[in-house]
Parts: structure tokens; sequence; C-alpha cells
């Protein structure tokens, strides 16, 4: 019976790293490709829209 929780706790370990990788890599990817069409553009940053005020803003990484 113990070896059976030690595995469940791997298994969800190991989930919850892989769903993190994921992320991870999603959000790098989306930055690499934010990054390229700047540079394509010449542009200095990604402007959005504040849905409360509806002022515009420079996009960070921390936004996402």
């Amino acid at each position: 019976m113990p070896q059976l929780i030690i595995i469940v706790v791997l298994v969800v370990g190991a989930w919850v790293l892989y769903r993190r990788f994921i992320a991870d890599a999603k959000r790098l990817a989306e930055r690499s490709r934010r990054a390229e069409k700047e540079r394509q553009t010449g542009a200095i940053g990604t402007l959005v829209k504040d849905p409360v005020t509806g002022e515009y803003h420079l996009k960070k990484d921390e936004d996402e």
C-alpha cells in the first residue's frame, strides 16, 4: 500500500511539473513572437487598452 501512495504522489508531481513546463513554453513562445513582430515593424512596444479606464499603456511581461 505505501508503494501505491508513493507512485500516486510521483505521478501527480510529474503531471504538475509537466503542466508548468507547457505553460512556460507557451509564454516564452508568445513573448518571442511578439518581439519578432515588434522587430519587423520597428515598434518600441505593444499597446494594450485598459478595459476599466479606456487608456492605452505599454504591455509588460507581467501583464500576461
